[in-house]
């Protein structure tokens, strides 16, 4: 009998069980050197690269490591996703306890935070350590729709044999990440898993909508919230003559006065009533209002950033630190933008929209995309990048925090620019290393 190549988890019209067979000699196959019957999917080929790089046994994995009820109890009150997780337990618990899954809720670490669902496949996770306050990330226990997931920032499914570690052969796990719909940061994972013999081909497609209205919840929650502090602020900006702001905790921007608002002002980590410098409004005085800051600028004050610095060394939380005059501040970026700035770090020359069009979509006919992300950047990172054509500031020193392989760099991305950055030696990029090494 001849099978598909495996595009999917579960290609349809294949018998489930002749497939996961299937998969099971494509992994002995992997791991002895021999031809194999049919080819991986991409998205598992590159886990199981990741796998033999982090030296992970496929024999005996790996118990994974499990944080004490204390630490648990913080990350969950910590978590947004615990503002969400009535609504996620609503659509998902009673679907997997009929269908015989647990429903996990992870961090954007890998920890599972929550687990709900089947009590007999509920045992069967705690044999295999799929339990509450558990890392479930690549790096902990192999190839697994909630590690992989987080690796690549889109939804994925593992069936049987695709995971790396045998002990996991058994089961069927299908996971989509939960990003903040305010910035696109990572905010963690939600999975069902299940035995092999009762896998579904829509339950991927079900857990991804789930997230996708975990999110649309979390912004309706963050408008709610901007919305009582415009309430308080109103009458104080009434009164005010200068240019004034009024932000939320994280920076989000509720009102202005006399100035252009910008959607986000990054605040120092440690901040108190005094002033401050802020990418975008420079020396500013901060004074704290109910659930936010007032934001004062003194423009004939303002100073620019000395270095800004890539965080690309976690592939599943790519950020941009900014160190200026008064403190340090850091920005999560999506994906996307991720993929832009990096691409702008190693041409300090600048590229033109056409060209980032095909650095990041392989052809020059997304400019319009590509503007509009990069306006959304400059919205958020200020005087730190210049456009025509679009570049880092020259007065800023450029770092980059480099993953430790070269496939790790932005392991989800599929641009062409970032492709070509994972086949080059990146101690010969024109660019300063993160522990600010000399620029070749």
């Amino acid at each position: 009998m001849s099978f598909p190549p495996l595009d999917t988890a579960l290609p349809a019209g294949v018998d489930a069980r002749e497939h996961a067979n299937l998969l099971r000699r494509v992994h002995e196959a992997a791991l002895t050197g021999r031809p194999a019957p049919a080819a991986l999917r991409p998205v598992i080929e590159d886990s199981w690269g990741r796998m033999r790089r982090f030296g992970i046994d496929p024999d005996s994995g790996p118990p994974p490591r499990v944080s004490r009820p204390d630490e648990l109890h913080r990350t969950r009150t910590a978590s947004p996703i615990a503002e969400v997780l009535p609504l996620i337990r609503r659509a998902l618990v009673s679907v997997a306890d009929e269908a015989e899954h647990i429903m996990l809720v992870a961090d954007a670490s890998g920890q599972i935070l929550w687990r709900d669902g089947s009590h007999r496949v509920r045992t069967v996770g705690d044999r295999v350590g799929l339990v509450e306050g558990a890392y479930w990330n690549e790096g902990s226990t192999g190839t697994n729709a909630i590690g992989t997931a987080l690796v690549v920032g889109r939804p994925v499914q593992v069936y049987s044999a695709e995971h790396f570690v045998r002990s996991l052969h058994a089961l069927t796990c299908a996971c989509a990440p939960v990003h903040d719909p305010r910035d696109g940061r990572l905010l963690g994972a939600i999975d069902v898993t299940g035995p092999v013999s009762t896998v579904h081909p829509s339950t991927l497609a079900l857990v991804n909508t789930v997230a996708q209205l975990a999110e649309a919840h979390l912004q309706s929650i963050h408008h709610g919230h901007l919305e009582r502090l415009r309430a308080v602020a109103a009458p104080l900006l009434a009164r005010m003559s200068g240019p004034a702001l009024v932000v939320d905790e994280a920076g989000w921007t509720a009102a202005a006065v006399h100035i252009e608002p910008v959607r986000r002002v990054l605040l120092p980590t440690q901040r108190e009533t005094g002033t401050a410098w802020l990418p975008a409004l420079g020396e500013c005085a901060l004074e704290p209002l109910p659930g936010g800051w007032l934001l004062r600028p003194r423009r004939d004050e303002s100073a620019s950033p000395t270095t800004v610095t890539l965080e690309l060394s976690r592939a599943a939380s790519p950020a941009v630190r900014v160190a200026g005059p008064s403190g340090e501040w850091t920005h999560r970026l999506t994906p996307r933008h991720a993929e832009l700035l990096v691409l702008l770090a190693v041409h300090r020359e600048g590229r033109t929209a056409a060209q980032l069009s095909e650095d990041v979509f392989g052809a020059a006919g997304h400019v319009v995309t590509v503007r509009a992300e990069l306006s959304r950047l400059r919205r958020h990172l200020g005087g730190i990048l210049d456009s025509r054509p679009y570049r880092f500031s020259g007065e800023v020193r450029v770092c980059v925090s480099w993953p430790r392989e070269r496939a790790d760099l932005l392991p989800g991305s599929l641009a062409p620019g970032v492709r070509t950055l994972r086949e080059r030696d990146v101690d010969r990029l024109g660019v300063l290393a993160a522990s600010g090494g000399v620029a070749t």
